[in-house]
């Protein structure tokens, strides 16, 4: 029997299908090369000229026709390069130009048509779309390189959902563009930039895969939404609720949440009447920030387990009268092993204390292998673990190109760096993107201090050191508990000062809440049950006590409502037990 020929556009399909990995990846070569070949010429040219000014004059040139360059690349072939575009988009890292035309991207991918998302969901959920929603808004409000989200009403429910459909044939397109990306960053190893980006590159391999897992995603957002639960009263950020039978590997639901994207923030507060860069924009903003880099903090160092993507276009400010932060998005999570949380939560207490010795320690214990031959070697591993792991950019630093002349990666060469930490190091990227854009500068290896110190002393990594020693220290021992029964009111601090030999002084406290008499950044809540609570102690820096030479005895015993100074009649009120770390 014949075999019937195919027909005339059968054929052409099948043709064009064969075609696209070839004609995406010289699409991706001619451009990268294009921006690559211009900003090399300049470089030669501006080297021929002594005028200062002048210089400055072709590189913003230069960065302008880049930048258009960059954003038609991103935006024409899309996939991967929708979320290349969220890191090169970032204010700290790329050049003005460039960040005037990525950050419009975000959220902006072409959509899939409603036809196409119809047909997914029920082939999915094995429903008529009819059947499942009473709502569904045409217009997606979001459309990102994977999927993009609806808001609807399912039948017989009041509130709105938020519906996540993936679009089809992407992931082929994104293999693509992974096997051209890593070619392109062998080249960039050996001829600009000593850092290992190849293995950044297997990491965003493996990161990509586990994004088109739906099912993997839900199951994510319920465990860092009881994570968050379980280690706050109020936790940080909220994480959006599943919908009970409404997922599967190519689509999610869950609860809609009304708010403002974070990138607009300036926007909506200039909409109200306030200057954005007054001192109550400012107060809003970094509040916004804090509790947004406080469940980072929270469960990068305590569990390991994070969400790995807080670009602009997944963070939202919720609407209503105390301005809350939710994290959207689960797709990109990490577990890191314990080994590297703890190498990481040493490196933060090497960045928080400004620590070359302790910083160089560390890269060795998170397998960071470096070589340098500079004077001030172990001066610059510092100033390069601020600029991959920290949200302050180093003093005088407003640029953080790894091109620039007084770059870190210039005098220090990254030989090896571990897949596992990839997703930490974008993930404070992202952070100190959102930070230079808000315009709030601060440090988050401060903020995180106390966590740190925390999950060290958890793992037996940190000594203790009793207070029996120490003046006015009758009442202590090794042990800290309050029994909440025999409380006065409630407790929320009590702190201890001691000086450590050749070493400023510390501030050891235990928290329960955020008390007004200490700077919140430098503390954190503690889990406890129903009637005891077993705390740990945490250290937390304030430089008042200092002043008022406080150091080496208990400081004080803070209520919600006063502060009790004094501190051995308060004690013997309460069966209260003290100890600091070393």
């Amino acid at each position: 029997m014949p075999v019937p020929l195919l027909g005339l556009h059968d054929f052409r399909e099948k043709v064009a299908a064969q075609l696209v990995p070839w004609s995406r990846s010289i699409q991706f070569w001619a451009r990268a090369i294009d921006v690559y070949a211009g900003y090399k010429v300049c470089q030669f040219r501006t080297g021929l000229i002594s005028n200062s000014a002048k210089q400055e004059e072709m590189w913003e040139r230069q960065h302008e026709l880049a930048a258009e360059k960059m954003y038609s690349l991103c935006s024409e072939l899309g996939g991967l390069f929708l979320k290349a575009a969220q890191v090169l988009g970032k204010p700290d890292l790329a050049p003005a130009a460039w960040v005037r035309r990525l950050v419009t991207l975000c959220d902006k991918a072409p959509a899939t048509p409603i036809s196409a998302v119809q047909q997914i969901i029920e082939e999915e959920l094995g429903q008529n779309f009819s059947e499942i929603f009473e709502q569904f808004e045409v217009e997606p409000i979001g459309s990102a390189s994977i999927a993009q989200v609806h808001r609807a009403k399912l039948r017989g429910v009041k509130t709105d959902v938020a519906v996540k459909v993936q679009h089809p044939g992407v992931q082929q397109l994104m293999l693509i563009d992974i096997c051209n990306l890593q070619a392109f960053v062998l080249f960039l190893q050996k001829t600009d930039i000593n850092f290992d980006l190849f293995s950044v590159t297997k990491e965003v391999e493996k990161q990509i895969a586990y994004e088109f897992d739906f099912l993997r995603e839900a199951a994510a957002m319920e465990k860092l939404k009881k994570f968050f639960s379980n280690n706050n009263k109020k936790p940080p950020v909220l994480v959006p609720r599943i919908i009970p039978g409404m997922v599967t590997r190519k689509v999610l639901a869950m609860e809609f949440i009304d708010g403002i994207p974070i990138m607009n923030l300036g926007e909506q507060i200039a909409k109200l009447g306030i200057d954005p860069s007054s001192k109550i924009a400012v107060i809003g903003k970094q509040k916004i920030l804090e509790s947004l880099t406080l469940a980072y903090g929270q469960m990068i160092l305590k569990d390991g387990f994070f969400h790995a993507d807080p670009h602009p276009g997944n963070i939202l400010i919720c609407k209503g009268t105390e301005a809350r932060v939710a994290l959207l998005d689960y797709g990109q999570v990490k577990q890191l092993p314990d080994d590297l949380r703890l190498g990481y939560a040493n490196l933060v207490l090497a960045l928080a204390d400004n620590d070359p010795l302790r910083a160089k320690i560390s890269y060795k214990e998170l397998g960071i292998n470096t070589l340098s031959n500079h004077a001030d070697r172990d001066d610059e591993f510092l100033k390069l673990a601020q600029r991959m792991f920290d949200t302050k950019l180093p003093p005088g630093v407003t640029l953080m190109s790894p091109f620039a002349e007084d770059s870190s990666l210039k005098k220090v060469s990254v030989q090896n760096f571990p897949e596992e930490l990839f997703s930490v190091l974008r993930t404070m990227q992202l952070l100190r993107g959102l930070s230079v854009g808000m315009g709030i500068f601060y440090s988050c290896a401060e903020q995180w201090r106390p966590i740190a110190e925390e999950a060290l002393f958890k793992a037996g990594r940190l000594e203790e050191v009793p207070l029996t020693g120490l003046p006015n220290a009758s009442a202590s021992s090794t042990r800290i508990a309050i029994l909440l029964a025999s409380a006065p009111c409630t407790v929320l601090s009590v702190v201890v000062a001691h000086h450590r030999p050749s070493r400023v002084p510390n501030w050891s406290g235990v928290v329960i809440g955020l008390p007004s008499r200490l700077n919140p950044d430098q503390l954190t809540s503690t889990c406890y049950d129903s009637r005891w609570l077993k705390l740990s102690p945490i250290i937390a820096r304030h430089p008042t006590y200092e002043a008022a030479g406080c150091a080496g005895s208990i400081v004080g015993l803070y209520f919600r409502d006063r502060l009790k100074v004094d501190i051995e009649q308060d004690l013997s009120k309460l069966p209260l037990e003290l100890r600091v770390l070393s």
